[in-house]
């Protein structure tokens, strides 16, 4: 099994756009929710789908763990991981999207962050990343929701042919025999709403401020007052520790 010729064309050249801004805010939250769940008992760890390197560069800042490796389908975000040059990487290899190279049980754990909405045949990648790491990390983001099929061309344009909920991921993982240690729903930062909604033409300025807090204060407030099944139509992303 290997990657559909026309996607490999499609990501080769993914990380050609220079939006390193957006890449580098998401990564923020993204290393808050892997050291979160995680912790720092990690000697060796690997990242499937590293892209151009922004989360492994935080975790190497933070000291997370001693050794890094990547494997990735994408040239253009090889050459941007590469460029890098970020501190204890040993090796970053290119792979075909679901054989990676390197023996049972290698790793400490496995990250596997916004990754598993781009893949065509999931449960094939989620038995690898079983079988080379002891612990895996798995972050997607929230996109299903009811007549998500009319978001379809806005979500295929960024590459997510599959849609995820906590319970749609968990039900997946259970029948993969994946255990899982600990999860997390979460809400994107109050940087990346607000350059999202900058990016899409809304005007900054006081009414602009204003907006955005009382959006932030509303949205923790009904985190807080409804119960777990309507949290999971209102969070953003969900990661999971699983064994």
């Amino acid at each position: 099994m290997k990657l559909d010729d026309n996607l490999q064309k499609t990501y080769d050249q993914y990380y050609e756009n220079d939006i390193s801004e957006w890449r580098t805010l998401g990564a923020i939250d993204k290393v808050k929710n892997i050291i979160e769940l995680a912790g720092y008992e990690n000697n060796k760890i690997i990242e499937i789908g590293a892209g151009d390197g922004s989360i492994l560069s935080m975790l190497s800042e933070k000291k997370f763990a001693k050794e890094y490796y990547a494997v990735e389908i994408s040239e253009s975000a090889i050459e941007l991981l590469k460029k890098k040059k970020i501190e204890s990487v040993i090796e970053i290899t290119k792979f075909d999207g679901y054989k990676i190279p390197y023996p049972d049980k290698f790793f400490d754990l496995a990250i596997l962050s916004h990754v598993l909405e781009h893949v065509e045949y999931p449960r094939l990648l989620l038995r690898e990343l079983k079988r080379i790491s002891k612990k895996q990390l798995i972050e997607v983001p929230r996109d299903y929701s009811y007549g998500v099929d009319k978001k379809f061309k806005q979500l295929i344009s960024y590459g997510h042919i599959n849609v995820y909920t906590p319970t749609l991921l968990r039900f997946l993982l259970n029948t993969e025999s994946f255990k899982i240690i600990k999860d997390k729903m979460s809400f994107y930062s109050k940087e990346i709403i607000e350059y999202s909604w900058k990016a899409n033409n809304k005007k900054s300025g006081l009414i602009f401020k204003i907006k955005l807090l009382m959006y932030l204060i509303l949205r923790k407030l009904a985190f807080i007052i409804f119960p777990d099944s309507r949290k999971e139509t209102m969070i953003n992303t969900y990661t999971v520790l699983t064994e």
